[in-house]
């Protein structure tokens, strides 16, 4: 069973930052994609960024690039989310998401963790 655990959110200003921290258990979960989801208020879920398994393939949203940097450990199965100049489009609740297959298909979720920008 793969449990995925978020933590680092909070209040921030805009334009500072904030990092996310990923846990996860599961003795195979270090091979899987690992992936980060924000959903705000009203809205849909909505990708945020990926990382393959090795960490040589990452892909993010384009409202995120050159600001926010996905990173893993697979020695400690953690995957840490570095956000920058947080802006107020990006208060949510994010949460991270692994994929086994590396299909695009995220079967473990997280609880989600809250972060609120202040202007």
């Amino acid at each position: 069973q793969v449990q995925l655990v978020e933590s680092g959110g909070g209040v921030v200003q805009a334009g500072g930052s904030l990092r996310l921290a990923c846990a996860a258990s599961g003795r195979t979960v270090s091979i899987y994609r690992r992936g980060w989801f924000r959903q705000a208020p009203g809205k849909e879920r909505e990708f945020v960024a990926s990382i393959s398994w090795s960490g040589g393939n990452r892909n993010y949203a384009d409202s995120v690039k050159g600001r926010f940097t996905l990173s893993r450990d697979n020695a400690k199965n953690t995957v840490s989310l570095q956000m920058n100049s947080l802006t107020p489009e990006d208060p949510a609740v994010y949460s991270c998401a692994a994929d086994p297959l590396h299909s695009g298909i995220y079967a473990h979720w997280g609880q989600g963790t809250q972060v609120t920008v202040s202007s």
